[in-house]
């Protein structure tokens, strides 16, 4: 097992600037749209269930941003708009699929988080969570058969509560016997919904398992941007360097309900008031800034830029047309489409 402790300043020497810089500003630009998601769900703009990644950020973006867009593969989850913002999806796409737009990825026919673009290396999102491990363990092992393994790394985050699944269990069990090269972010969140990880596992630490599967274990505290990237980075790294599968726990805590429709009472106020409820948002900037990596005034433009972003993206979603039933050919993806 490996875990970060060292002091900020070592480790963003260790870090290329322009990614810490890149991270912050794909971190802004997720809680701008989830906070204006909020809103719009709120308003009755938006059907079905909102599950925001309030607090998760800094670990989500971390994944996204140290992925290569051009080939790496990512599955990400509910909580995880900063890591798709990060691994490159458009904005556009997240609005138009929460507002049910035909133009979406999804054509208007899925739940707002179940998008996704296979062609792209980014299948769509699975609600039973365990089971992006072994969907991407697949992908892997079907380039690996076609000899297009390369270097690829597939990735994915979970929470607390999807490492109790059986999918869980056997895409990683997979994963260690192929030592394929996948990454598995464990979001510790201290809750699977409103179940404490207590009910959940006997462990005393989720880290421990990854010793009983023969892979590679980290722990990182998730609220601390700078650690995240670095021991996010050294994940990515080794598993592209053939070393096998990685698994890194984030400690945090959702700084929201479970979803837009719970209001986390069964969240004890010590709990929020813990090392655990800071927030990863607010740490990350002041830790940029102190570190002369960003002005106070260019964090500022880039909150400034990231609404103008999200206001046109709703904007334009909102204009567009509804999925229609006496035209539609109901299929989502094209068969080109999902074997490209």
């Amino acid at each position: 097992m490996e875990s970060s402790a060292e002091s900020a300043p070592i480790i963003s020497s260790r870090l290329d600037s322009d990614l810490i810089r890149r991270t912050l500003r794909v971190m802004i630009l997720s809680r701008t749209l989830e906070t204006k998601l909020s809103s719009l769900y709120k308003a009755g703009k938006i059907v079905g269930g909102v599950y925001l990644g309030t607090g998760q950020e800094a670990f989500s973006a971390s994944l996204g941003c140290c992925l290569d867009q051009e080939k790496d593969i990512f599955a990400p989850l509910i909580r995880d708009q900063a890591g798709r913002t990060g691994f490159g999806e458009p904005l556009i796409e997240a609005t138009r699929t929460y507002l049910g737009s035909a133009l979406g990825p999804m054509r208007g026919r899925d739940g707002n988080i179940h998008r996704g673009r296979p062609s792209e290396r980014r299948p769509a999102m699975i609600s039973h969570l365990g089971t992006s491990v072994s969907v991407v363990a697949g992908m892997l092992m079907a380039r690996r058969m076609k000899g297009e393994l390369a270097e690829v790394v597939g990735a994915t985050c979970v929470g607390d509560g999807a490492t109790s699944t059986g999918a869980f269990h056997e895409g990683l069990n997979l994963a260690a016997v192929e030592k394929l090269p996948i990454v598995v972010l464990v979001a510790d969140n201290q809750f699977a919904y409103s179940t404490p990880r207590e009910r959940q596992f006997a462990c005393e630490n989720l880290v421990d398992r990854a010793r009983g599967y023969g892979v590679t274990g980290r722990e990182v505290d998730a609220t601390n941007l700078f650690e995240c990237l670095a021991v996010v980075h050294e994940a990515v790294k080794a598993a592209r360097a053939g070393e096998g599968p990685q698994m890194v726990v984030g400690k945090l805590l959702r700084l929201c309900g479970h979803g837009e429709h719970d209001d986390a009472s069964y969240v004890a106020p010590e709990l929020k008031d813990s090392k655990l409820g800071r927030d990863c948002l607010e740490i990350g900037i002041q830790q940029v800034v102190d570190e002369g990596l960003a002005t106070s005034d260019e964090v500022d433009l880039w909150k400034s830029e990231a609404a103008e972003e999200v206001q046109e993206a709703v904007a334009n979603a909102q204009t567009d047309p509804a999925p229609d039933p006496y035209q539609d050919d109901w299929q989502a993806f094209s068969s080109k489409g999902i074997n490209s």
